[in-house]
C-alpha cells in the first residue's frame, strides 16, 4: 500500500511538495518525510509506488555520508529512536522514511549537473548548440559523455510549476555572488565523488540535482534528497550505447510511458500496474547495486 500522504496533527505541517511532506518540530530541526508520491515533468500522479519514499530516504542517507567529506549536510539522524518524542509517536508512518534536518536558509536554485547529453539537455542542443545557452562542440551525440561536468543551474518553481533552466551567469542575481561561485564548485565535486562510486559499481550517472541552504554561520549545506532515482538519470554501464537514449534505473520508465500515451503535463494520471511495479523494481536495483545493501521496506 503506497503511503501518499502522513497526517501529523501534533506537528506543524509546513509543506508537501511533489513527493515530501515537511513538519516544523522545533526551533532547530524539521522532519523531512518522503511519501510514495510520484511526480513527473512537475505533475504529480493520482497513485504513488509503494515503498518508494522508503528507498528515497534511506539512499540518500547513503550518499550524505559517503559525501560528508566534500560538503556538510543538513541530516540530524534517520533513527527515528533518537527523534523527539513528539515525532516517535508517528513512527508507524515514518519509518525509514524519515529525515530529522537542521533548519537552513534555501537558496531558491536547483544545482543541475550534467556529466552526459540527454533529456532536456539534448533538445536543447539539438536546435541550438547550446545547453543553458552555454555552447557545446558541434557533433555530440545522443548521451554522449561530455568533455567535464557542465554546471546548468535551474530556478526552483512553486508547486504546479515548471522549473527554468538559466545561465549560470544569473545565479549571482539569485543568490549572490559567494554562494554562485561556491554552489557551482561544490555541485561539481560532489557530482564527481558520486558518479566515480557508481561507475565503480556499474551505475553511470548522467545527471543529477541538488540542492543547497545556508546555515547560521553561512556555510553552504547540502539539503534536501540527494543522488536518488527522483532526482538523477542512472544508466546501467553494461548497456551503454552512444547515439541512442538509454535504459535507465529511474523516473525515465515513467516519463516514456507517458510520453507514449501523449500526457498533456498539466494533470496527474492513473499508473497501470506494470508500470508502478516495474519502477518499484528499477529503484531496488540501483539502491542495491549502489549501496551493496536490500532497502528496508
Amino acid at each position: 500500500m503506497a503511503l501518499t500522504q502522513t497526517d501529523c496533527p501534533d506537528l506543524k505541517l509546513l509543506a508537501r511538495g511533489k513527493v515530501r511532506d515537511l513538519y516544523d518540530v522545533d526551533e532547530n530541526s524539521l522532519l523531512f518525510v518522503a511519501t510514495d508520491r510520484l511526480s513527473a515533468f512537475d505533475v504529480i500522479m493520482k497513485n504513488g509506488i509503494p515503498g518508494k519514499g522508503k528507498i528515497l530516504t534511506q539512499i540518500s542517507q547513503f550518499w550524505f555520508n559517503l559525501l560528508k567529506d566534500v560538503v556538510p549536510n543538513h541530516i540530524i539522524t534517520c533513527n527515528v529512536d533518537e527523534m523527539p518524542a513528539i515525532v516517535q509517536k508517528y513512527r508507524s508512518q515514518i519509518e525509514g522514511r524519515a529525515m530529522l534536518v537542521k533548519k537552513l536558509k534555501i537558496l531558491q536554485v536547483e544545482a543541475i549537473v550534467r556529466g552526459y547529453i540527454t533529456g532536456s539537455g539534448w533538445k536543447e542542443y539539438q536546435k541550438k548548440g547550446t545547453i543553458c545557452d552555454i555552447p557545446l562542440p558541434v557533433g555530440l551525440r545522443e548521451s554522449e559523455q561530455l568533455q567535464k561536468p557542465l554546471f546548468t543551474p535551474s530556478t526552483k518553481a512553486e508547486l504546479g510549476q515548471h522549473d527554468e533552466n538559466i545561465h549560470p551567469s544569473r545565479l549571482p542575481d539569485i543568490v549572490g555572488d559567494r554562494y554562485a561561485k561556491e554552489i557551482e564548485e561544490v555541485a561539481v565535486k560532489v557530482y564527481q565523488k558520486a558518479a566515480q562510486h557508481a561507475r565503480d559499481k556499474g551505475i553511470i550517472i548522467a545527471d543529477t540535482k541538488f540542492e543547497f541552504g545556508v546555515d547560521v554561520e553561512g556555510n553552504l549545506v547540502l539539503a534536501d534528497e540527494v543522488l536518488t532515482p527522483d532526482s538523477s538519470r542512472f544508466w546501467p554501464s553494461d548497456k551503454y550505447v552512444v547515439g541512442q537514449g538509454q535504459p535507465s534505473y529511474d523516473k525515465q520508465y515513467v516519463r516514456d510511458y507517458l510520453e507514449s500515451i501523449k500526457f498533456d503535463k498539466s494533470s496527474g494520471v492513473e499508473l497501470p500496474q506494470d508500470v508502478v511495479d516495474n519502477t518499484l523494481a528499477k529503484y531496488v536495483e540501483a539502491f542495491t547495486i549502489l549501496t551493496g545493501q536490500r532497502p528496508s521496506l
